[in-house]
């Protein structure tokens, strides 16, 4: 097998050709309801490239709400999304997906009896361009097309640390290492944006440190935009640019880690006012104490 390559020369299709200081992602006036509930109450923001974006709030806020309009899975009433200078809203999950825009889901949506692998390979299948016929044949262009996308894989595989797993059965696997695959997959993908819903849910503190190092090498090395829902206060006061916090599908606060985390709006909704319990500091100082890492 060939060297190890830079995630950067692996993945190619990543970059965006956009001026500086103009957002990949353009989010205006989303509204969506189901019945005469309100999930989401006219939410606005954008993401400009590179940055490393977080949507947080209460269970309920309408987080992964946001997530399935952007993705294509829900169909808002109004507002409108615009991801380099395309129109996403309206479109079919294989179509947005298409433009560049990939999802490591919050409950691991893998394939357990295959191998990892394999799951990776599926993240590639827009990047496959041939029949049915030359792939079952697997020569010629089929062939070349398999080995290349095989070495993209690879090179994900080994930059997510999981080389001893490859061959392995996901549904064996530790719940970490799936996490991980979940992430591979997005990337195989070679989005121009990457929805992190809940990248760190259910890890124990060495895996949540693990994770939370391959976000950032993600974003060194590709200079890729993400947009992360997140419960772990510590983790997103730790890594992102900006913080938008919902409240029952409104938006409350936007604006930069230190900023957000001491806004009485922002405190209220996820405390309720005066009851004596931690700020959003103290819980930030508490999750550095758990993982010896520095917040803010």
């Amino acid at each position: 097998m060939a060297g190890i390559r830079p995630l950067s020369e692996a993945l190619t299709g990543t970059s965006v050709d956009v001026a500086d200081g103009q957002p990949i992602l353009e989010v205006s006036d989303l509204v969506l309801r189901f019945g005469g509930t309100t999930a989401v109450g006219g939410v606005g923001f954008d993401v400009g490239r590179g940055e490393l974006f977080a949507i947080i709030g209460p269970n309920g806020a309408g987080k992964t709400s946001i997530f399935n309009c952007l993705s294509g899975v829900y169909r808002p009433q109004e507002g409108r999304v615009r991801f380099l200078g395309e129109d996403l809203l309206g479109r079919k999950p294989d179509a947005v997906a298409g433009r560049g825009v990939a999802r490591m889901f919050q409950n691991i949506e893998l394939f357990d009896n295959l191998t990892v692998l394999d799951n990776l390979m599926l993240g590639r299948h827009q990047h496959l361009h041939y029949g049915m016929l030359a792939g079952m044949l697997y020569a010629g262009r089929a062939k070349r097309a398999e080995l290349q996308n095989r070495r993209i894989v690879e090179d994900i595989i080994d930059f997510l640390e999981i080389e001893a797993f490859r061959k392995f059965p996901v549904g064996m696997l530790p719940y970490g290492v799936k996490k991980r695959v979940e992430l591979g997959r997005a990337l195989a993908m070679e989005p121009k944006l990457l929805l992190l819903d809940e990248p760190v849910a259910g890890m124990n503190v060495e895996e949540t440190e693990d994770m939370a190092r391959f976000i950032l090498d993600i974003r060194t090395e590709l200079d890729l935009a993400m947009i992360m829902v997140e419960h772990d206060m510590g983790l997103v006061m730790d890594l992102a640019d900006r913080v938008l916090v919902l409240d029952f599908g409104r938006p409350i606060a936007l604006g930069p880690p230190q900023q957000v985390q001491s806004d009485p709006e922002v405190i209220r909704a996820y405390l309720g006012e005066g009851d004596g319990g931690p700020t959003l500091q103290e819980e930030a100082a508490q999750a550095e104490a758990v993982t010896g890492q520095e917040v803010g």
